[in-house]
C-alpha cells in the first residue's frame, strides 16, 4: 500500500498493490498498521455504500466537532470525480479544495481526514461507493456547503450534462456562511 501526499496536511491519496491472477484479484483495501505507521490515526466505526447515476453529484457533506469523521472513499463500481474541501480556519489550503478522479479498475483511495467537506459526480453509467468513517453519523452534527458556490469554483466534471443532485444538497450554505468549528488541524 503506497500513501501519497497531495499537499493537503492529513489528505492522502491510498494506492493499494493489487495481486492479479487468471481467478481476478486480492488486494488490501485498509489496513490499520499501515496507517499508523504513516502518522495517520484513522479507525472507522462505520461503514457506508451509496450507489449513484452518471451526472449524479453528491455534496458538499461533512460533520463538526465534536463527532467530525474522517473518510476512506474507493470506488466498487464505476468512475467518479471526488473533492474534499479544507474548513480548518488555521489551515494554509483553508477554503482550497482538491479533486481526483477514483475507479474500481485502479482501486485508488482517497483518505479525507477530519475538517474537510466531502463530495462527489458521477462519471460513468452507474458508480457504487464505499466509504469507512471513523465517527458514527450524527444528524444534529452533519452540515453542507454549497456544492455550486462561486467561491470554490469547482468543476464537476460532468460536461454538458444536467446535474442530478437532491433537494437536501441544493439548501446547503455559501462557503462564508456555512458552520465551521474546526479551528485546528487534526
Amino acid at each position: 500500500m503506497q500513501i501519497i501526499e497531495t499537499g493537503f496536511e492529513g489528505l492522502y491519496i491510498i494506492q493499494p498493490k493489487i495481486f492479479t491472477d487468471e481467478r481476478g484479484y486480492f488486494f488490501e483495501s485498509y489496513k490499520l498498521e499501515m496507517f499508523l505507521k504513516a502518522g495517520i490515526p484513522f479507525n472507522p466505526v462505520q461503514d457506508n455504500e451509496s450507489k449513484s447515476s452518471r451526472g449524479v453529484i453528491r455534496g458538499l457533506h461533512y460533520q463538526i466537532e465534536p463527532l467530525a469523521q474522517a473518510k476512506l472513499i474507493r470506488v466498487v463500481t464505476g468512475r467518479i470525480y471526488d473533492v474534499a474541501v479544507d474548513l480548518r480556519k488555521h489551515s494554509g489550503t483553508y477554503g482550497k479544495w482538491y479533486g481526483i478522479e477514483l475507479d474500481s479498475e485502479n482501486k485508488t483511495q482517497f483518505f479525507i481526514p477530519k475538517g474537510f467537506a466531502h463530495g462527489f459526480s458521477v462519471l460513468s453509467d452507474t458508480a457504487i461507493i464505499h466509504y469507512k468513517c471513523d465517527n458514527l453519523y450524527s444528524p444534529d452534527h452533519e452540515r453542507g456547503i454549497d456544492l455550486n458556490d462561486q467561491y470554490l469554483n469547482i468543476d464537476w466534471k460532468i460536461g454538458d450534462l444536467k446535474p442530478v443532485i437532491s433537494e437536501k444538497d441544493l439548501r446547503h450554505p455559501k462557503f462564508s456562511e456555512a458552520d465551521k468549528n474546526f479551528s485546528v488541524i487534526l
